[in-house]
């Protein structure tokens, strides 16, 4: 546990844009690590690139810079970053990445609680019914085992395509459709994403966690609130759902 006394306070655009950061002296919660914040950060910047080149190829307007082969260029070294740095992120924490993937696969009663409470909870605000959640919810568990799929048959897909003269005519076709198809349902999972983290109002100013690595108790307690019992030895007000 710290307070947010020795860090810089974010200027009124940035909170106003991203949400409230922890005010000064609020207590705070060790969320990400830097090693973490860094892979975070480096994937987004090379997803970015992948989206938009990738898009280059959905939009005739783009055309011209798909067949001169600079979009191709940056689509290949945006993958290049994110399987490059995502490799050495696990080689310098091997420790972190298995307990992450760990947490992404321990299911059990509360998520089944997560998944009837969620529309209750994101379209209506009902913060009742929701179960206590582990320093990873359930809704991030989809995340990280979708983005872990979708990324591998990507990779995949795009080599694939990228030796397009040893494949038969058919199955480059598949293996463009099967890429395409990836592309669009990650995309819409990426804006989920940045929806929940920046815009939905009971998680705004959780973006500061991925910036700064640490989170309020506060925040911890309402939306983590069986892994901020873990940590703090505290024991918080949450109930389980009710079940009417």
């Amino acid at each position: 546990m710290k307070t947010g006394a020795g860090s810089p306070k974010p200027s009124g655009f940035l909170q106003h844009l991203f949400g409230p950061a922890p005010t000064t002296g609020a207590k705070l919660v060790q969320r990400y690590s830097r090693q973490a914040r860094w892979l975070h950060w480096v994937n987004a910047g090379a997803w970015t690139a992948l989206f938009i080149t990738g898009l280059f190829l959905f939009v005739p307007e783009f055309g011209p810079a798909a067949m001169a082969g600079w979009s191709r260029l940056f689509h290949r070294i945006g993958a290049g970053i994110m399987v490059g740095w995502t490799l050495q992120y696990f080689l310098v924490d091997p420790k972190g990445s298995l307990r992450g993937l760990k947490s992404a696969l321990a299911w059990g009663r509360r998520d089944l609680g997560w998944l009837v409470a969620a529309p209750s909870y994101y379209f209506a605000g009902k913060e009742e019914k929701m179960p206590p959640q582990h320093h990873m919810n359930t809704g991030q568990k989809i995340w990280w085992l979708y983005v872990i799929a979708a990324g591998v048959l990507m990779i995949i897909t795009g080599f694939l395509m990228w030796i397009r003269d040893v494949l038969p005519s058919s199955a480059f076709l598949w293996t463009v459709f099967v890429h395409d198809v990836g592309f669009i349902v990650l995309l819409c999972f990426a804006l989920i994403h940045i929806y929940l983290s920046v815009v939905h109002p009971l998680m705004r100013g959780v973006f500061w966690s991925m910036w700064r690595g640490s989170i309020s108790a506060k925040y911890a307690k309402s939306h983590h609130a069986q892994w901020y019992e873990e940590i703090s030895g505290e024991e918080t007000e949450a109930e389980e759902p009710h079940q009417d």
